[in-house]
């Protein structure tokens, strides 16, 4: 019973939190007079209209591109990554704490400051709506917080683990394949999905450097905002699709992600 309230207020709270999810949902199965009716139409007739026109307007590739910087950018984190926290964890290399800052600092630059020179830089190379350009800048804008989410995971790997190892005869390279990685891979999957969900959500970069032929998924949502008016219901469905890549990868990886995130927490 002295559980009861705290259960109460954590059901209630998940409640608020997953009701906009919810009415994103609703809206799209509604006609556009009942989505932008005012007070909310809360009962109404589902139809799939809204489905049909965003189809209609091809979203496929914008789903591919989204899919393609998103992966890519995320094994490429993962592969730049795990060795610099490795060397900032458990073979520390001088100064590791300065070069720990260096890369949490470059998170504090504000987007805004950063388009304007990687604009121009893009431009000059050619490689404007171009999707490998968002990869590499996926790559940088994550590369911070997996070195550092790494690193926490890998300190929690003992010592004599790795000691072992190397009595074992196993080098760098087989003590980490085969020792490190299957220790650490709940956090390894956590970091993929966290940076996975970041490019899948990255808007401002995209906006800005891509159009027609490297467009991603948040940019096909701004196509429903036009001169017209907000077309909601289309709005709302697109939003649905476009979020069920994500909602399934943090499903399918659901156990490593809470297993990665709980690393440490119990001694």
């Amino acid at each position: 019973m002295r559980r009861l309230p705290w259960t109460i207020l954590a059901w209630a709270a998940g409640l608020v939190f997953f009701f906009p999810v919810l009415w994103m949902v609703l809206t799209g199965f509604k006609r556009e007079a009942d989505a932008a009716s005012n007070p909310p139409t809360w009962v109404f007739t589902p139809t799939l209209d809204g489905y049909r026109q965003v189809f209609d307007r091809d979203l496929t590739p914008y789903l591919l591109n989204s899919l393609m910087a998103s992966l890519f950018s995320t094994l490429l984190v993962l592969v730049l990554a795990t060795p610099a926290a490795y060397a900032l964890s458990l073979r520390p290399v001088g100064k590791w704490r300065d070069a720990l800052f260096f890369f949490i600092s470059t998170k504090m630059l504000p987007a805004v400051a950063a388009l304007l020179p990687i604009y121009l830089v893009v431009k000059e190379l050619g490689m404007l709506d171009n999707v490998w350009t968002m990869v590499i800048l996926y790559s940088a804008m994550n590369l911070p917080l997996a070195i550092w989410m790494m690193r926490s995971f890998l300190l929690e790997v003992p010592a004599s683990v790795l000691e072992a190892a190397e009595m074992d005869g196993a080098g760098l390279l087989v003590s980490i394949r085969r020792v490190l990685l299957p220790i650490v891979s709940p956090g390894l999957a956590a970091t993929a999905l966290i940076c996975f969900i970041f490019s899948w959500n990255e808007f401002f970069f995209a906006v800005n450097l891509t159009a027609t032929r490297a467009g991603t998924a948040p940019i096909f949502l701004v196509g429903f905002i036009s001169s017209e008016g907000l077309f909601l219901a289309r709005l709302c469905a697109a939003a649905t699709l476009v979020s069920l890549p994500v909602v399934l990868a943090g499903w399918l990886a659901q156990k490593q992600l809470v297993r990665g995130l709980s690393m440490g927490a119990v001694k």
